[in-house]
């Protein structure tokens, strides 16, 4: 029977800790102290994680505790577990999860230490009378630490590494396409947008020479942004994030940039003017045999190096379709 009790209970907390590994840590401010939280309301249980980055703070009620906390700290209150954790979730939950101000207003919270112990203190109004709740967090044990936090963040790390990467190959790939389009007669059309090819090694030295001493300086806060917070609880469920909406100037294909065939280079980290001379070009081999280049060039946005020149050389273009001049982000 003892057994069986036991592994119930450890079936519970699995439970309970998947769930509170699917939520992310958010920054909160109590009592004028900056903290991260997480934390996860049951039917009537609780899971509170709070950090400061030096100490992590965990407490763990069931049904039972919440009854007996909720007597000795609201005398005057009589009402059943459920409608006391109702309450309680309701007043907590945005304190701990950084909603908006309208909805912490409802509740007070100040912030104690004592020792390797905290206490946060919450004062709200049930039923017209106040109510008053504690959360008496103690040391989180290391092991648990290192799953809700610790893992997780290496994770990250190594899937930003990893993005990284491909990146800085993925610009390899467009500075040996671009140089194809210089060395066949493309001049691009205007200066401003002339880059220098990308040396992974020289733009590693440089960031970490001008972000590091950036990063060294206290932080201000305690922060997760959105995207990170995607990707920590992607790490952390092993599911794909959910895609964002895309920027304006986001290319359609941008979601194929890892893809390292030909056919998926024109991606959102180069102007769409190479998709359009990529286009051009494949629509001008299909009309080749017709002799009507010179339609399809027209239709492009940028004009060639000289337009008495172009419309001087339509009928050659037609006869020779493998001397075309690129058109489109290079003229």
């Amino acid at each position: 029977m003892l057994v069986t009790f036991n592994r119930l209970f450890e079936v519970c907390r699995e439970k309970m800790e998947a769930a509170l590994s699917a939520l992310p840590w958010v920054p909160v401010c109590i009592g004028g102290s900056d903290l991260l939280a997480k934390a996860w309301f049951g039917d009537t249980q609780y899971w509170v994680l709070l950090s400061d980055l030096s100490s992590v703070w965990e407490e763990e009620m069931n049904a039972d505790d919440i009854q007996r906390r909720a007597q000795d700290l609201n005398k005057r209150l009589r009402a059943p577990t459920q409608a006391f954790f109702a309450h309680l979730c309701s007043v907590a939950r945005p304190c701990l999860s950084s909603q908006g101000n309208d909805q912490t207003s409802a509740a007070h919270m100040s912030l104690e230490r004592h020792g390797d112990n905290l206490t946060v203190r919450l004062k709200s109004e049930l039923a017209g009378l106040p109510f008053y709740w504690e959360f008496c967090c103690t040391q989180t044990p290391v092991a648990t630490v290192c799953r809700q936090l610790v893992r997780p963040l290496l994770a990250v790390s190594r899937v930003l590494q990893r993005q990284v990467e491909d990146l800085a190959a993925l610009l390899g790939r467009k500075d040996a396409e671009i140089q194809d389009y210089q060395e066949n007669g493309a001049v691009l059309s205007r200066a401003r947008l002339q880059t220098e090819p990308f040396e992974v090694n020289r733009y590693r030295e440089n960031f970490f020479r001008q972000t590091i001493p950036q990063m060294a300086v206290p932080l201000v806060g305690l922060d997760f942004y959105s995207e990170l917070q995607d990707l920590f609880l992607a790490v952390s469920s092993g599911n794909a994030p959910q895609k964002r909406k895309c920027s304006a100037d986001s290319s359609p294909t941008a979601e194929d940039n890892h893809v390292p065939g030909p056919e998926h280079q024109q991606t959102s980290d180069v102007p769409t003017g190479v998709e359009s001379l990529i286009a051009s070009k494949e629509q001008n081999d299909v009309k080749k045999s017709s002799g009507r280049t010179q339609e399809a060039d027209s239709e492009q946005t940028v004009p060639l190096i000289s337009t008495a020149a172009a419309a001087g050389s339509e009928e050659r273009a037609s006869s020779r379709p493998k001397k075309k001049k690129a058109v489109g982000l290079f003229r």
